[in-house]
């Protein structure tokens, strides 16, 4: 199985105002346990004990919480972005702590699910992509498209129709990315961005010359990054 993840916890959630006026997204609550506990524990329940976490906004309200409970039992290191990298710079950035492992756990700290973290790591170790992204039919003005064959080939916005194709094919299917991955290091080999740069771009960018592919799961998955889906995950989340 997989031994470390990174939770990606910088960001300002500005959909969560006025919470995020005073606190960090990744604190806020469901059903008494923040988001950031909620994930580590979810993922530590399937071996992961190792945490890389990005911070950026009121980042000592986090570090206070992390020290606080012990990590929940888990290591949890801390990466402080003095300027907000997004998540392929926040990823590079990381690489120090990261790329000792062959393969990793990246996820945002505002997804709620129920998706089973094995059955994604038993697809990735057997297919042996540059990278797994977790994906299904959901709801979204944005979409992946792959190839037949699962290959990630491209991206569209449905309301815009604003295309960017890599990887040309007869037919490309539509889904919504759940914002989890599996990686694998060698994506630090490759050419990256400079400064701050979208995961999605590039993985478009590495998707002519690399496998990434999808796992399709339809489970729960919750964006808890809205005041409406913070009311929704209690429902689902207890």
């Amino acid at each position: 199985m997989l031994n470390k993840a990174m939770i990606f916890a910088a960001g300002f959630g500005t959909r969560l105002k006025p919470f995020t006026e005073h606190h960090p997204k990744a604190l806020a609550r469901v059903n008494g346990k923040s988001l950031l506990q909620r994930n580590i524990e979810y993922l530590s329940s399937f071996g992961i004990r190792e945490f890389v976490v990005n911070i950026h906004h009121f980042p000592e309200q986090i570090r206070k919480e992390v020290e606080q409970n012990n990590g929940w039992g888990c290591k949890v290191e801390l990466i402080f972005e003095p300027e907000i990298l997004e998540t392929g710079g926040g990823l590079v950035n990381a690489a120090p702590l990261l790329q000792s492992e062959e393969n990793f756990l990246v996820m945002n700290v505002d997804i709620l699910t129920d998706v089973d973290i094995r059955k994604m790591a038993d697809f990735h170790f057997a297919q042996k992509p540059l990278a797994t992204l977790c994906i299904s039919h959901r709801s979204s003005a944005r979409c992946l498209l792959f190839d037949e064959n699962g290959r990630l080939s491209g991206w569209k916005n449905k309301k815009t129709g604003e295309e960017k194709i890599r990887r040309p094919a007869e037919m490309l299917k539509e889904f919504s990315f759940n914002g989890i991955h599996i990686i694998n290091s060698e994506i630090f080999n490759q050419s990256a961005p400079a400064g701050k740069f979208s995961m999605i771009d590039w993985y478009l960018d590495l998707a002519d010359g690399n496998n990434i592919l999808g796992f399709q799961s339809e489970g729960i998955f919750i964006d808890a990054g809205k005041p409406e889906s913070i009311l929704l995950a209690e429902t689902k989340f207890l």
